[in-house]
């Protein structure tokens, strides 16, 4: 039988306070982690294997540097295999020490050089990982310090190019992490400064049938426009982190579970619109029930433009009619004159003189 929610809560305080029982300030710090309505930025955790280069504490080193200030890195080597039972265990209690819920390892050896496990939690437990390869690295000090570097907390924009972020399930799934490690904080509107850097991520077929993934990171300046207008132009400066790795392992999560961890709350769900729809650029369409109305009867305002024209309808329809009379008097007439061998007036002319 499954623990219940203020279990699972007495199990998190013992395994924090050593086992013993929790104190009042590990009862605060409980409380202050605990699931909110609107959650704030995931918190990264950047640590180090058994054997890690010096190359690969660069990287934990960059990634820090993106992240600020929503990271941690610890400087003390662990011997953690993250795809084993007891490694997992150890990812989630420092995930949990350190309330994080974003993680990444970094380690060197022979049968894996350049190694690192990128993953994420979810109540408290490991959702997914996946371990990729650092084929090429170019880091942030490898451009110099003329290359301007991102702004603490400012969010990036992300592009993913290639047709197998959409066919393959792996680089899909990687496109979701990799857009839930770098994000940022939550916002709902953003200034053009804010937008200091952005992170293109480029998918292609790689060498031993495998995908190979191109990271470019580029600062973005804003100047003035110079066709005169309000909006400004971006300039592109390549400024890194760079890197081209492929996917070694994968952990995805289970069905269950990953429809777990995608449930919102009641209280922030949006309520549905009656006749509303948003169609695929992002707008609102809305839908209007009328009842029947019937135009033809409708009194509409009469000015004069409308009366000059009702009245030269009128006359040109009166005229028509009169044409088409006198076509049909003409057409009776030589009917008759062929039948009789006069014409009807002549006719008309005799009644008259003999009335006289």
């Amino acid at each position: 039988m499954a623990p219940t929610s203020q279990q699972s809560k007495q199990i998190k305080a013992k395994q924090i306070s050593g086992g013993k029982a929790p104190k009042a300030r590990v009862q605060r710090y409980l409380k202050s982690t605990e699931s909110q309505l609107v959650e704030g930025a995931k918190s990264t955790l950047l640590l180090k294997g058994i054997r890690c280069s010096q190359a690969m504490a660069t990287v934990l080193k960059d990634l820090r540097a993106m992240q600020a200030p929503h990271t941690k890195l610890l400087s003390k080597k662990n011997e953690i295999a993250p795809f084993d039972t007891e490694g997992q265990h150890s990812l989630e209690f420092l995930s949990t020490k350190n309330d994080c819920s974003l993680f990444a390892m970094a380690s060197h050896n022979k049968k894996r050089p350049n190694n690192l496990v990128l993953g994420r939690t979810f109540d408290r437990q490991i959702l997914d990982m996946m371990e990729i390869g650092i084929l090429r690295y170019k880091s942030l000090a490898d451009y110099g310090g003329a290359v301007p570097k991102k702004r603490i907390g400012s969010k990036p924009l992300m592009l993913f190019a290639g047709d197998l972020w959409h066919h393959d399930g792996t680089c899909t799934k990687l496109q979701n992490f990799l857009i839930d490690f770098y994000r940022g904080d939550p916002v709902d509107k953003l200034v053009a400064s804010g937008l200091d850097h952005i992170m293109v991520f480029t998918a292609a077929d790689g060498p031993n049938d495998k995908p190979m993934f191109h990271q470019r990171t580029y600062f973005c300046k804003l100047k003035k426009n110079p066709s005169g207008g309000k909006a400004p132009v971006p300039y592109l400066v390549n400024c890194g982190p760079d890197m081209d790795f492929q996917v070694r392992r994968t952990q995805f999560a289970s069905p269950d579970l990953w429809k777990a961890s995608l449930k919102q709350p009641t209280a922030v769900q949006r309520k549905k619109a009656k006749n509303q729809s948003t169609n695929l650029f992002g707008e609102t369409v809305g839908r209007l029930h009328l009842e029947y109305q019937n135009v033809e009867k409708s009194q509409g305002r009469k000015s004069k433009a409308l009366r000059i024209a009702a009245k030269e309808e009128a006359a040109e329809e009166k005229a028509a009619v009169e044409a088409e009379l006198e076509r049909e008097k003409e057409a009776m007439g030589k009917e008759f004159k062929q039948t009789y061998g006069f014409e009807e007036d002549e006719t008309e002319r005799r009644r008259h003189g003999r009335k006289k």
